[in-house]
């Protein structure tokens, strides 16, 4: 599954993950995406979309 909201555009975010002992690696953030039935323009599809849009009625689903 792609990740990467359809209605925001939320991507992964890359970065450092630094331990204990100061030593660095790469490390990812991922978005909470899920895939749900929504009404896009007056038609059901399944689109995948982020929880913060979910959360903030962006999107309306379809029941």
């Amino acid at each position: 599954m792609a990740c990467r909201c359809d209605i925001c555009g939320k991507e992964p975010q890359v970065g450092r993950q630094i331990s204990h002992s100061h030593k660095v690696s790469s490390r990812r953030w991922l978005p909470n995406i899920q895939r749900v039935k929504a009404h896009v323009n007056g038609k059901t599809k399944r689109i995948n979309v982020c929880t913060r849009c979910l959360r903030t009625g962006k999107v309306e689903r379809a029941r």
